[in-house]
């Protein structure tokens, strides 16, 4: 058995350079004094360093620093300008683009309104709607947000009607975007984006083993183990939406991709369908949730019938729920998505009331905290990393 590998000079160099980085990335312009603070690096081996990076252009001075009378400190931040990320959230109705620097910076924002189109013009839109976001420079990686699931045994994307995402029905897809958006590309459920944002900036900062539950139009959830998002075997861990569910068609009666299961009961269709038996009144089931919460804060007969409304709701929410954490034991459950938020802390605790009365393990549940759109911030979230990885390493290759 052979013993271990000893540290090469280039291989500490690239440890100090990725640890030198991470510290100005996560404390904002540093000195060379509290660089090597932060890293344990002696005062030559940072300065030598800081001078690698700057050759690199990944780090750049940002001004002098007064300290003690007669001296002056420079001062060292991240380059933003040495990559570009970019990140797409695709739907039928429009493709939302979004790019970063390599600080994670908002740079460029664009929405690209599209309809159901043939599978050829699909680069062509994902191009169009980058472009609209105007970057500043060469994009390193674009992250896709997509409301379906790659296969990693097929490389297709799964687990979604071929209506629902038209033109993405392609052999080798990733490969195949790649090439005609000329920059790496990764493609990825939504919902699991989502995860990833709540992960980085959000509810789930402080759990290694969450799931997410988005409940809107339809139904999806994201699964969370070890501080990893599990995706499954064929990419599919976390479609609950036609999961079998009490009192809701099956497969089997409805078909494949018909309106059966969980999301038969708790879609916003369904919610909606079911606030109206109780009096609520909303144009759509966004409405119709708040609308039932403030009336539920009333008195009378009207406020009762709302708090009935919100309580079934939040009943069939909790049996979904408890199926998953029955499996999956999770520490924490984050609610997202257009029948949850509306309802806001009313509804959670609702969930979380009737969830508990369900199982013997009993997670925490929270509203998400990400602002603005979560599929965009995760995917953001996922580009970084990987550019980051590959930018921070390449002074070792230099």
């Amino acid at each position: 058995m052979s013993g271990p590998v000893p540290g090469t000079p280039s291989l500490l160099r690239a440890i100090n350079d990725r640890a030198a980085l991470r510290a100005l990335l996560q404390h904002g312009p540093l000195t060379r004094p509290e660089l090597g603070a932060l890293t344990g690096l002696s005062k030559p081996t940072a300065s030598q360093l800081l001078a690698r990076l700057r050759e690199a252009g990944l780090v750049v001075l940002d001004g002098v620093r007064e300290g003690l009378p007669g001296r002056t400190a420079e001062v060292y931040r991240i380059n933003p300008a040495a990559a570009y990320v970019g990140a797409l959230d695709v739907t039928p109705g429009r493709i939302e683009a979004r790019i970063a620097d390599l600080t994670g910076t908002v740079v460029g924002e664009h929405t690209l309104p599209t309809r159901r189109r043939p599978a050829g013009e699909l680069v062509d839109r994902l191009d169009a709607a980058l472009r609209g976001a105007n970057p500043p420079g060469r994009l390193r990686r674009v992250v896709i947000g997509v409301q379906a699931a790659i296969d990693p045994t097929t490389g297709r994307l799964g687990h979604a009607a071929a209506e629902d995402v038209p033109g993405w029905q392609i052999p080798d897809l990733v490969p195949t975007l790649g090439a005609g958006l000329g920059v790496p590309v990764d493609v990825e459920n939504d919902v699991n984006l989502a995860a990833l944002a709540e992960q980085a900036h959000g509810a789930a900062t402080d759990s290694r083993d969450f799931v997410l539950l988005w409940a809107d139009q339809g139904i999806g959830s994201a699964i969370v183990l070890g501080g990893r998002v599990h995706r499954g075997a064929t990419g599919g861990a976390g479609e609950v939406g036609y999961m079998p569910a009490p009192g809701a068609p099956t497969a089997r009666e409805s078909g494949r991709y018909a309106g059966h299961g969980y999301q038969a009961l708790t879609g916003g269709p369904a919610v909606l369908e079911l606030l109206r038996s109780y009096g609520v009144r909303g144009a759509g089931f966004r409405q119709a949730v708040a609308a039932a919460v403030r009336a539920a804060g009333g008195r009378g007969a009207r406020a009762g019938q709302a708090r009935a409304g919100l309580r079934e709701v939040a009943a069939r929410l909790a049996v979904g729920l408890a199926a998953i954490t029955s499996v999956v034991d999770p520490g924490l459950i984050v609610l997202t998505g257009g029948v949850v938020l509306p309802g806001g802390e009313t509804l959670r605790e609702l969930v979380e009331e009737e969830l508990h009365a369900l199982t013997i393990p009993r997670p925490r549940v929270r509203l998400s905290s990400v602002a603005g759109n979560p599929v965009l911030a995760g995917a953001l979230e996922l580009a970084l990393g990987a550019v980051r990885d590959e930018v921070f390493g390449s002074t070792a290759r230099g």
